[in-house]
């Protein structure tokens, strides 16, 4: 199978999947598929791939392929920051599953992927699926492509619409750090419902106005991820982003208007 992810650049659809976890990097909201573990590994993986990648104030998604062989290597995917309505959401097809494979890219060239804009949660966030827009949500789906465990690309009419993740309280980390190899706590899944509840939703708009319900939401789930004590790994990835709201708008003052 041929599939095309920008324009007329186009890779085909090979045996083996990639064998590396993936990492929800919960601070800056993205999906991490690669072996590096640090800036300076990231750049000597970048300069020896080829593929879609930043480019100064240009941020992509990432599907880096090997130089010799051709071969997908590794993946970066931003989360979309708004959450589709739970209508929507639900009118994602089950069908057809996932199937584990990898792509070898049919040019050794650059070319750019669209980053999603559209996020839609499944019951309990069991799987979080990102399209390039609800018009996905119209037809059915050609296919999923398992490119790494639990991460598949989606696929209609032989094009890239979008991406999902699979049991993504599993994954959760900051950084380069690698997840957690076991599996969450009940009380973990629970809590990144409640901060995707708050990222995800006009809840975040209203904690950066500082109404008052919504600041006590906040520090309510603040106080909650401190106080856990099992799982500090997730959890404080959790906490890294949620930290950074209440020092910006829950302990610090407006500022006074001019």
């Amino acid at each position: 199978m041929r599939i095309t992810i920008d324009d007329n650049w186009t890779a085909t659809v090979t045996g083996d999947p990639l064998h590396i976890n993936p990492a929800l990097d919960f601070r800056e909201f993205r999906v991490r598929i690669a072996t590096y573990a640090n800036v300076e590994e990231r750049g000597r993986f970048l300069l020896d791939t080829f593929g879609s990648q930043p480019w100064l104030w240009d941020t992509p998604d990432e599907l880096r392929f090997d130089q010799a062989s051709r071969e997908l290597v590794g993946a970066e995917f931003h989360i979309a920051g708004e959450a589709a309505d739970a209508e929507d959401s639900a009118r994602l097809p089950a069908t057809p599953p996932v199937h584990p494979s990898g792509l070898r890219a049919d040019e050794a060239q650059d070319f750019r992927l669209e980053v999603t804009t559209e996020l839609c949660r499944a019951p309990g966030d069991t799987v979080l699926t990102c399209l390039r827009d609800l018009d996905v949500l119209d037809e059915p789906l050609e296919a999923r492509i398992g490119i790494a465990p639990d991460v598949a690309l989606l696929i209609q009419h032989g094009t890239v619409v979008g991406w999902s993740l699979t049991d993504p309280a599993r994954y959760l980390t900051t950084g380069f750090a690698a997840p957690d190899p076991g599996p969450p706590a009940p009380a973990t899944r629970l809590l990144f419902t409640e901060c995707l509840d708050l990222i995800t939703t006009p809840l975040l708009d209203e904690v950066r106005d500082r109404v008052p319900a919504a600041l006590d939401r906040l520090r309510a789930i603040h106080q909650t991820l401190r106080d856990q004590r099992e799982d500090r790994h997730r959890v404080d990835a959790l906490l890294s982003l949620i930290a950074e709201l209440v020092e910006d708008y829950a302990d610090r003052p407006p500022r006074r208007k001019p």
